[in-house]
């Protein structure tokens, strides 16, 4: 009876904590384990079967025939092991291996007293491994979810009466949620912890925006258009690279949809946030041009090796070339892996004449290395930046810590001078090349049809442009 009685304990627990039937009858063979662990201090010599169905349990014990019982865990006599089976009587000798079925019922009433705990304990394991392995294949996947609980520090989301953590550095700075409010995040990471899977959770990952584009553009998920990279400043502007590998359909307008329809849904889910779509070319100076968006330089100067640029602005352009906080500037830079320093024509012309000063006037050259420099033409800082870093090791075999002393007294001459002439972001330089292969004007003609989309929740495109346009909808 009581096995029984035991099963059907188990069986509602289970059928509480959405246990596999599979899982509960080995909960039960470790109940058991353990309980004649805890007697004995041992069990590895026991063995138990559950039949649900049945509603039995058995318990076998293997146990050595000897003469004389040391320890009746794992010993018994002879005369005992016949009395237990009597069928056996004329095979039965000393030293076999002799299997004895014990009761359940001999663990009497608290069995069943602690059977229940030790249930809750188990299947919570079982569980938070069931949810630990669900959610290890649900990386990088969009949920959508409850908010359970909003702390300082940490939103709690629930999904089926599953906990996940969104850190408020994995949020959107502008929004403020409410219990109740139904999110979407991103399936970021998963880490086992004492207390059970700790399951993070993002809305300011890149990878977010990326899933949401793939969510409302087919062409994406279908791998027509490729999403190339991104840079995304959570909750103020993202800007985005894309490319089509069909020329018949435009990588831009497709993103953006039927009058800005989808983008729409997109800037909507991430309060307001600003994206500009910009479309993929191999040509750095276009690329570096586009990504600017939503302003225009007037002259670009590249060095690709360097990976650096400077962006020539009008005097009204600057401000939107670097954006609230230096935001557009850092977003371009980051897509596009330039560093680049935008300037007015003012700007930078004074830039030019202050790197007309000698390089043996900068703090850190010394008259020996000054003396190198010049007998090879350098003088200048303007020369410098106008000589590559190979001429500099192979042809004036300077060592390392040579160029590496030259490098640092211009950087700094370079920081100081600038932020003396710019207030609005600090600026570190690289060893610069100012020398460029094209003008402004070659630059700036040859993207007029691939302008970036910038589209806020309010804004609407009013017609779907032919191919190779990319539509544009003024802040």
């Amino acid at each position: 009876m009581i096995n029984r009685d035991l099963i059907e304990i188990f069986i509602e627990l289970a059928r509480e904590k959405n246990i596999e039937r599979s899982e509960l009858g080995t909960i039960i063979e470790q109940l058991f384990l353990f309980i004649i662990e805890k007697e004995t201090g041992e069990s590895d010599n026991c063995s138990v079967i559950v039949n649900l169905d049945k509603g039995e349990i058995e318990i076998y014990v293997e146990k050595t025939i000897v003469e004389e019982v040391d320890d009746d865990h794992f010993d018994i006599t002879l005369e005992r092991a016949i009395e237990l089976e009597p069928d056996l009587a004329g095979e039965l000798k000393l030293g076999d291996t002799f299997v004895e079925v014990i009761d359940p019922a001999r663990f009497g009433r608290r069995l069943v007293a602690n059977a229940r705990q030790f249930l809750n304990k188990r299947t919570r394991e079982v569980q938070q491994q069931y949810i630990y392995e669900d959610y290890v294949q649900r990386i990088g996947e969009v949920i959508i979810g409850t908010v359970h609980q909003v702390h300082r520090e940490n939103t709690f989301v629930n999904i089926e009466q599953t906990e996940l953590r969104m850190p408020r550095n994995e949020q959107i700075y502008s929004e403020r949620f409410r219990r109740g409010d139904t999110i979407r995040a991103l399936v970021k990471s998963v880490e086992v912890t004492s207390k059970g899977p700790d399951i993070l959770i993002s809305r300011s990952d890149d990878l977010f925006l990326y899933k949401l584009f793939e969510m409302e553009v087919p062409e994406i998920e279908d791998g027509i258009i490729e999403i190339k990279g991104i840079a995304r400043k959570p909750g103020e502007r993202s800007k985005i690279i894309v490319h089509s590998v069909d020329k018949r359909i435009d990588a831009v307008g497709a993103c953006v949809g039927m009058r800005g329809s989808r983008i729409q849904s997109v800037v909507r889910e991430l309060n307001n946030e600003k994206i500009d779509i910009v479309n993929f070319t191999e040509k750095s100076e276009v690329f570096i041009t586009r990504a600017l968006s939503p302003a225009k330089p007037v002259d670009l100067y590249i060095d690709d090796d360097r990976k650096y640029c400077v962006a020539i602005f009008d005097e009204g352009g600057l401000e939107n070339a670097v954006g609230r906080s230096g935001v557009n500037i850092n977003l371009a830079s980051k897509l596009t892996g330039y560093t680049i320093d935008a300037y007015t024509k003012s700007e930078y012309e004074e830039v030019l004449i202050n790197q007309k000063t000698t390089l043996e006037s900068l703090k850190g050259i010394t008259k020996t290395l000054s003396k190198k420099l010049v007998k090879a033409g350098i003088i200048s800082v303007a020369d410098y930046l106008n000589t590559k870093k190979y001429v500099l090791i192979d042809e004036l075999e300077l060592d390392d810590k040579e160029v590496k002393s030259i490098s640092d007294a211009v950087n700094l001459f370079i920081e100081v001078t600038h932020n003396k002439e710019e207030e609005v972001e600090e600026v570190v330089v690289e060893d610069i090349d100012l020398e460029t292969n094209e003008t402004s004007e070659e630059i700036l003609s040859e993207e007029s049809s691939d302008e970036p989309q910038d589209l806020e929740e309010d804004e609407v495109v009013e017609e779907e442009q032919p191919d190779n346009n990319e539509e544009k909808v003024e802040e």
